[in-house]
């Protein structure tokens, strides 16, 4: 018995070192990496190191925010598909995993690791999920519904996301380009997109990047990095297509924006391997040369315009004749839908202030509410700045009537900003209006199955965040 307890101790001794061996390793980790506090209803978080510290420092500074992030997520999923969270998970590990590449899976792995540290139960697989949100529904989920010959397929549709522009030459104040660009998403999760990651990797360019908790990428997409390359992108409206074999577009994203140097490099990145997953038009600018370009990103149908004097918007409209005719199901010729009415209001404004484009246009373009449908000012699911929830109409097939969904913030950046590492951000509706929750839901019980998850969205003034500070 006496051996037996001298053993015990031992091996809580040795237990106990282990832990505070691990508790040393974390910290170190750690060193390099610093989480600011809320600010304007952003959080600033700095990352720095190789891929597994990278994803260690994310997931410990942002565990409480992953931890609820994934719950807000699998119920979407769930509500959207039918599909418990395990249905997700199993095609990450399954259909996903095998094609990321090394250092992305080291990233993954690390920020399983993180949160772990912190107590929370997510693993790997989660991780990997959440990164591959936006490719489930309905890209995956149709080409598996359609592989597992589902007599009855659920009403899934690529999400309306995001308005956005970019300009350079005769357009802009000082012959340089300026991009900018408001995410639209369900205020439910996109209350949560409020994360400004400054990211310094071992490999590549340094990034600015705005993003959701727990991500790689930054998924709405609008980043820039030390190279010069700026860039966002609107999703392809009611889209159709996906290749099981293909390369994550998560993973694409987040490597184009990491490793380009040049317009070149970002559309070979987002080329090779293209899966078809949340199918975007890219617009990207590089200060370094003032040139910007469209990339259209189907998946059988790709396209790049490029220019040194002019302008690319986007507003989830599908731009290329036969892209629209062979991957999407949606009527460019209807003036009414909000793709096609954003669409129209770039072009007004993009005439209207030919030659006097700046970070301060940029923000007033973001915040309009102008509906060139019924041509008068309305905040509602046809202005620049969305605002779903004041619609009867709604969005559909996206977003049914008065659904919470809409702008949820915006940023803008000039290639000056660039040079600093620099843009200015807006959290929630930047035209100064903010969503509340409480009367929404009384007013509205049919989404009363957010109460649990939906916030206030409140607006934020513009704020300059810059790399390192």
């Amino acid at each position: 018995m006496r051996r037996f307890g001298v053993l015990a101790r031992c091996l809580l001794v040795l237990l106990a070192a282990s832990v505070a061996a691990r508790e040393a390793a974390a910290d170190q980790r750690l060193n390099r990496a610093a989480r600011h506090a809320l600010h304007n209803g952003w959080i600033f978080v700095h990352l720095e190191g190789p891929p597994a510290m990278l994803g260690f420092q994310h997931g410990y500074l942002l565990a409480p925010e992953i931890q609820d992030a994934q719950r807000v997520i699998s119920l979407v999923l769930e509500h959207d598909t039918g599909k418990p969270w395990k249905f997700f998970r199993d095609a990450a590990r399954d259909a996903f995993w095998p094609r990321v590449e090394t250092q992305y899976r080291e990233e993954l792995q690390g920020i399983a690791e993180g949160l772990s540290a912190r107590g929370v139960p997510l693993d790997v697989w989660d991780v990997t999920a959440l990164n591959a949100w936006l490719e489930f529904s309905p890209y995956y989920f149709k080409w598996w519904e359609k592989e597992h010959q589902v007599a009855q397929p659920a009403k899934v549709t690529a999400r309306e996301h995001c308005s956005a522009f970019v300009a350079t030459g005769s357009y802009t104040k000082d012959g340089r380009v300026v991009i900018g660009h408001n995410a639209w998403t369900g205020y439910m999760e996109g209350a949560r997109w409020n994360i400004v990651f400054d990211i310094l990797p071992r490999q590549g360019h340094r990034i600015l990047m705005d993003g959701y908790p727990g991500l790689i990428h930054s998924a709405d997409d609008f980043g820039i990095n030390a190279a010069g390359i700026m860039i966002t992108e609107t999703t392809i409206s009611q889209f159709n297509g996906f290749d099981p074999k293909g390369v994550p577009e998560f993973v694409r994203a987040r490597k184009a924006m990491q490793y380009a140097g040049s317009i070149d490099d970002f559309a070979r990145i987002m080329k090779e391997g293209n899966n078809g997953g949340y199918a975007n038009n890219w617009l990207v600018a590089d200060r370094k040369t003032n040139e910007i370009a469209s990339l259209e990103m189907g998946l059988k149908n790709v396209t790049l315009q490029r220019t040194k004097d002019g302008y690319f918007a986007g507003a989830n409209f599908p731009v290329d004749d036969k892209l629209t005719r062979e991957e999407t199901s949606f009527d460019r010729s209807d003036r009414s839908l909000s793709p096609n009415a954003r669409r129209i209001r770039w072009d007004q404004l993009m005439e209207e202030n030919k030659g006097k484009i700046d970070v301060a246009a940029a923000e007033r373009f973001l915040s309009d509410h102008y509906d060139t449908f019924d041509q008068k000012p309305e905040p509602n699911e046809r202005t620049l700045c969305g605002h779903n929830e004041l619609s009867p109409r709604g969005m559909k097939p996206w977003q049914p009537p008065y659904g919470p969904a809409g702008a949820v913030q915006a940023k803008v950046a000039d290639a000056t900003l660039a040079e600093r590492m620099a843009f200015v951000a807006a959290m929630g509706h930047s035209c100064g209006i903010s969503f509340r929750a409480a009367p929404h839901l009384r007013a509205h019980p049919e989404f009363a199955w957010q109460k649990h998850y939906l916030h206030d969205l409140v607006a934020h003034p513009w704020t300059e965040f810059r790399a390192g500070k």
